[in-house]
């Protein structure tokens, strides 16, 4: 008999996971938005209407399970999690939330349950390949350059979102915080740009975002690591005149008698522009640098990424949903069982684990391309 998995969220991502579970699992996918499951229904994909907020219901959906997956948005993540938890079920989830997810460590670990957090492509698959560097080497620089962007530039915004647009904005006005000299640095989002050539792409933006996460907690005694995010070359100066404005505000302001959130307007007014229209593709770049030394030789790592939308399924949902769902098998197969909260990183520790990740986005032609560089 298959095991249950309810996936909770059947956006973009969400119903790539739904779709790829179901070959080896019986799939429920829940989200609040019938329109959003409607494309999963036509798969002969179990569905159901939820708001992840009604926490009775939830709960009880999630007791129906084996193993929960959470693709809801950020700001419904930290309580989500803590619910499924409370049902006493093993969840992954790809919600990035800005709450500390060590928080719920305890209550999980008194639970028996085992969740894995933040476990899509970055943060996720970067967190998987320094666990498991780490695990084999005294690990001194870890570098993270990752960006999802459309095929083709459009004016104004040359960006095109595939998850929630709050959570995109999230990026844009979190302080980064990155670690040099092993002292945790916390500069504002967008800050030190720089540009990088890329193959096959051209040159891009990088600037600092808050993508280290779990890392600055878990992996303390490396003195240099970084996460920037991609753009294309002048995105950071019209979101820079965004912010100045003052649209990236949670603080309700007063408009002709009523309260709103600029952040709330500036969603509203941005996700249609954002959207991707029907044909268009986009593609995931992402390079990621280990340095540090094996067998008393230094050694220089190199990961390279470069997905495209294939088959009609958007690359951004491919490189961050099969992370999750590869997970998710380790999870339901008990090959990996640790109750708590566990970052990605964890899930690296293991050699069997790492491999098999690697081998199950590569047989989703989601491929890593590893260099290795030897000196001294």
């Amino acid at each position: 008999m298959k095991k249950k998995v309810l996936v909770l969220g059947a956006g973009l991502v969400g119903k790539v996971m739904a779709e790829d579970l179901a070959t080896s699992f019986e799939v429920t996918a829940a989200d609040a938005n019938e329109e959003a499951l409607a494309y999963l229904k036509q798969k002969n994909i179990h569905t159901l209407k939820l708001d992840v907020t009604d926490t009775t219901r939830l709960q009880a959906a999630a007791k129906q399970a084996d193993v929960v997956l959470g693709a809801v948005p950020g700001f419904l993540g930290y309580n989500t999690v803590a619910q499924i938890i409370e049902s006493g079920k093993n969840m992954v989830d790809i919600s990035f939330f800005p709450e500390d997810p060590f928080q719920l460590n305890q209550v999980a670990k008194n639970k028996g349950v085992t969740v894995v957090t933040d476990c899509g492509v970055a943060p996720g698959m970067g967190n998987i390949i320094l666990g498991h560097h780490n695990a084999t080497m005294n690990v001194t620089k870890y570098e993270c350059l990752v960006g999802g962007l459309p095929a083709v530039r459009q004016w104004p915004y040359e960006y095109k979102a595939v998850f929630s647009p709050i959570d995109v904005i999230e990026e844009y006005i979190r302080p980064a915080r990155y670690v040099q000299n092993g002292a945790v640095v916390v500069r504002e989002a967008l800050s030190d740009p720089e540009l990088i050539f890329f193959d096959k792409v051209g040159t891009l933006e990088a600037w600092n975002s808050d993508g280290l996460r779990s890392l600055i907690q878990t992996m303390p005694h490396i003195p240099d690591m970084i996460e920037k995010t991609l753009r294309y070359p002048g995105c950071i100066e019209y979101l820079r005149v965004l912010r100045e404005t003052g649209l990236f505000s949670h603080e309700p302001i007063e408009v002709k008698g009523v309260k709103i959130k600029p952040v709330d307007l500036l969603a509203k007014l941005l996700f249609p522009k954002w959207s991707l229209q029907p044909g268009e593709e986009e593609f995931t770049i992402m390079r990621i640098l280990i340095e540090g030394e094996h067998n008393n030789q230094k050694q220089k790592i190199t990961y390279t990424l470069l997905d495209r939308t294939r088959e009609g399924v958007l690359s951004m949902a491919r490189t961050t949903g099969y992370t999750a769902t590869a997970a998710l098998h380790l999870v339901a197969d008990e090959d990996f069982k640790q109750p708590g909260i566990n970052p990605p990183e964890f899930l690296g520790k293991s050699e069997s684990n790492y491999t098999f990740i690697l081998n199950y986005l590569a047989e989703r032609a989601v491929v890593y391309t590893k260099h290795v560089q030897i000196a001294g």
